[in-house]
């Protein structure tokens, strides 16, 4: 099976940019230690502050399962409901043409 790439997009009700940020940060730190994991990259919109996204690359389908199961994930969860704007858009994806 090939790998799957997932983007993710979140962003920070007024006044709760940096909490948020400190939120995901933990989270990719964690989540980075994942077997499975290939990359998971936060990146923050330079025209919009408070506004970002994920870009996360897994080797298969049972890492992404384990991802969305561990318990960083489930705490950064409950530390972002209260901070973020919206429901997150998280779209899962894989690669059609490039590298």
């Amino acid at each position: 099976m090939s790998e799957i790439h997932v983007f993710a997009n979140v962003t920070a009700a007024a006044g709760n940019a940096d909490k948020l940020r400190d939120v995901l940060t933990t989270l990719v730190a964690a989540t980075k230690e994942e077997p499975g994991v290939i990359s998971y990259i936060l990146h923050e919109d330079i025209k919009t502050p408070g506004n970002f996204y994920v870009f996360e690359a897994y080797k298969n389908q049972a890492a992404v399962d384990a991802h969305m199961a561990s318990p960083h994930l489930a705490a950064a969860f409950a530390a972002a409901g209260p901070l973020i704007a919206g429901a997150p858009s998280i779209v899962p994806t894989t690669v059609v043409a490039g590298s």
